[in-house]
């Protein structure tokens, strides 16, 4: 008895820390998608120019296409911070194809 219980805990734990690698992973890539660096916290900055009313922005996060799958595959995505030198490769979907 004691060791089923044994291997039902040992079963949830496991199941537990892959959905949260998973959750964490998905959270790294949004902060990436959204031009936050995850390692050192920089943001996006915007400037405005009240002579021209011009907007600047200053990418902290700079993103490259590594491989395209085409239309039913996903993209393959390099990110790389320019504060810390993060480089990181991620999937991302690909919602581009009009058919």
């Amino acid at each position: 008895m004691q060791t089923l219980i044994f291997l039902l805990i040992l079963f949830l734990i496991s199941i537990f820390s892959i959905l949260l690698y998973f959750k964490l992973k998905n959270q790294r890539v949004y902060k990436l998608l959204k031009g936050e660096c995850p390692n050192c916290r920089e943001k996006t900055r915007t400037f405005y120019d009240e002579n021209t009313k011009t907007v600047f922005k200053n990418e902290i996060i700079t993103k490259r296409v590594v491989k395209n799958h085409g239309c039913s595959g996903v993209i393959e995505v390099e990110f790389k911070c320019r504060n810390c030198n993060l480089k990181e490769l991620h999937q991302v979907p690909s919602h581009s194809c009009n058919m």
